[in-house]
């Protein structure tokens, strides 16, 4: 199992339409990308937001990441990021429960 962690900013004001849409794209998403399990959507305590997605494999991640402009919904998501603090994958090797 696989981790992404998707660190951003959004633009001001756009907290109300991430959040309304979020539903939208997370199930188109998962439609085009049957390897996601889970996605959480976190607020941190500098304001910032992490995306925090969870993947059957990282070979399945990874597509998701070169080809997730491709699904509308996910692009038109992500007009609301303001700036990218990056995306990584890191593996889980142990887990409860």
């Amino acid at each position: 199992m696989t981790i992404e962690l998707a660190r951003f900013t959004i633009h001001e004001g756009a907290e109300t339409q991430l959040l309304a849409e979020r539903p939208a794209m997370v199930d188109a998403l998962r439609a085009r990308f049957p390897g996601c399990l889970a996605a959480y959507l976190t607020r941190e305590d500098d304001g910032g937001w992490l995306d925090v997605l969870m993947w059957r494999s990282r070979a399945e991640a990874e597509e998701a990441a070169r080809a997730v402009d491709s699904v509308p919904e996910c692009a038109a998501w992500f007009r609301h990021i303001a700036e990218s603090g990056g995306l990584r994958h890191v593996e889980v090797v142990a887990a409860w429960p």
